[in-house]
């Protein structure tokens, strides 16, 4: 592994526009290492018509990319996931200094994005159409499936790396050309990625990686572009709604993967020890910084202080620090902006009745640390039980009744992933049907899978990621008649 200088160093802070690019403004903004508060570096800050150059050049290889043998596209994806994994360290401190995750985690992530790469080079051979003879017996029905044309990626910060790959692998598969707009906050990963896409033999202008602070001043151009057949969005859904309602005037394909409020749901026959192993991973994968973290923890009465007392137990083994610390386990939020939106939300709940049974205080900076969080006795009207966390607090209530506890779980405007413990089989499909999230872990604290559809249900968005359904949503639809 290089040091920390040079690999800041080795990776590109102008655009990615079939290669390096100075922004047509000349300005740059600064990425921050949340640890500290210090800046790393400087990223080019793109203008619109700095976008409506990358999709010019999406645009003029499209065909030519579309046309390229899908043997030939899965062998760039492969070699491309190959030469990730051959960087696993490199890639795993980038992220660990743009984004703050201890570095097991971001080693975790690097191996969980490059599997998207390895996924979607072997679906790239095997997108099926199908020929019948019409039911009338007159005439044959053809079904070919074609790429959309140029994709924008808007990509969130807590994952910097599979957040993007998930989304190119399917699109360059399916042959479509691919703009990302990361988060301002981590745009170093994705511009190294957009770099070793290149190397591994991507023709320039099929991947074009445009950082910018001004993120809806940029990507509006796009949306409102013609050309522009297909944008997908990771983020919150309140910005997932305002970009569906602008894609609106060109019927612009979407996929939207959004906020949740996750339930974690432990029924009375659970194996406590394993349902507290369970929500470690589930609340503290990625420090709480993920849209798949348990937000809100409903357990039996029966066994609420047994597993309460147990998880605490676990969570005080936790060690806050700097991500680079091959001693932590637990790095710094993102920003100030969001320990300021954990601390509120954490304060509040205390001031209406809940708990603290560990953690609940800021240590202070430098950097941005909050530690990990336990709340017993939260009661219903605390924000935090409506509100998604992001960030390493665990609000635990009480239910008496499966009923009860199913009601509980669905109590939200979100539906994107839930948890459940329990050793009856037939009571886990009961309620692994009747929860209403597009995802549910049953024994589980970590349920994403690149071989899997990830995505929700309600304000949690539409589209999957992953899977054989992934490559679908770069895909359209032909329905040739023939005589």
């Amino acid at each position: 592994m290089v040091s920390e200088s040079e690999l800041l160093a080795s990776v590109p802070t102008q655009l990615w526009i079939g290669g390096p690019v100075d922004a047509t403004g000349g300005g740059t903004f600064p990425v921050e290492n949340p640890a500290s508060g210090e800046v790393l570096t400087r990223v080019a800050d793109a203008t619109p018509e700095d976008a409506v150059r990358a999709l010019d050049a999406a645009v003029a290889v499209q065909d030519q990319w579309a046309a390229k043998p899908a043997r030939e596209r899965g062998e760039i994806l492969r070699t491309v996931y190959e030469r990730i994994i051959e960087r696993t360290e490199d890639f795993a401190l980038l992220m660990t200094l743009e984004m703050g995750k201890a570095l097991p985690e971001s080693r975790n992530e690097v191996r969980y994005g490059a599997e998207f790469f390895r996924w979607f080079s072997e679906e790239a051979v095997r997108i099926h159409g199908r020929y019948q003879t019409a039911p009338t017996g007159v005439g044959r029905i053809v079904v070919h499936k074609q790429p959309v044309g140029p994709c924008l990626a808007i990509t969130p910060w807590n994952f910097p790396l599979a957040m993007g790959t998930r989304k190119i692998g399917p699109a360059l598969a399916a042959g479509c050309t691919m703009i990302v707009k990361p988060a301002s906050a981590t745009p170093l990963t994705m511009l190294l990625l957009a770099k070793l896409c290149s190397e591994a033999g991507l023709p320039d202008g099929v991947l074009s990686v445009i950082t910018s602070s001004r993120s809806g001043a940029v990507t509006e151009p796009l949306i409102n572009d013609s050309r522009l057949r297909k944008l997908t969005f990771t983020g919150s859904t309140g910005v997932g709604k305002k970009l569906v309602e602008k894609s609106a005037g060109t019927l612009l394909r979407t996929s939207m993967e959004l906020g949740g409020n996750a339930p974690f749901v432990v029924f009375e026959d659970a194996d406590v020890d394993a349902a507290v192993s369970g929500a470690m991973l589930a609340k503290l994968r990625n420090g709480g910084e993920a849209c798949t973290a348990a937000n809100r923890f409903h357990v039996h009465n029966s066994v609420r202080e047994e597993f309460t007392e147990k998880f605490v137990a676990a969570v005080q083994k936790v060690k806050l620090g700097p991500g680079t610390d091959p001693e932590t386990t637990l790095g710094p939020l993102i920003n100030e902006d969001q320990l300021d939106t954990v601390t509120e939300l954490v304060d509040d709940a205390v001031a209406k009745g809940a708990q603290v049974r560990v953690g609940g205080k800021s240590p202070g900076g430098p950097g941005y640390y909050y530690p990990a969080t336990i709340l017993s006795d939260v009661p219903p009207q605390a924000r935090i039980l409506r509100e998604e966390v992001f960030g390493p607090v665990a609000p635990i209530i009480g239910f008496d009744t499966e009923e009860e506890g199913l009601a509980a779980a669905n109590d939200t405007e979100f539906g994107l992933v839930s948890y459940v413990y329990t050793q009856n089989l037939d009571r886990a499909l009961r309620i692994a049907e009747g929860l209403e999230s597009g995802m549910v872990g049953v024994n589980r604290g970590v349920i994403s899978d690149p071989a899997a559809p990830f995505g929700g249900v309600k304000e949690s968005g539409f589209g999957r990621e992953g899977g054989f359904e992934g490559i679908d949503e770069y895909l359209s639809t032909k329905y040739i008649a023939l005589p």
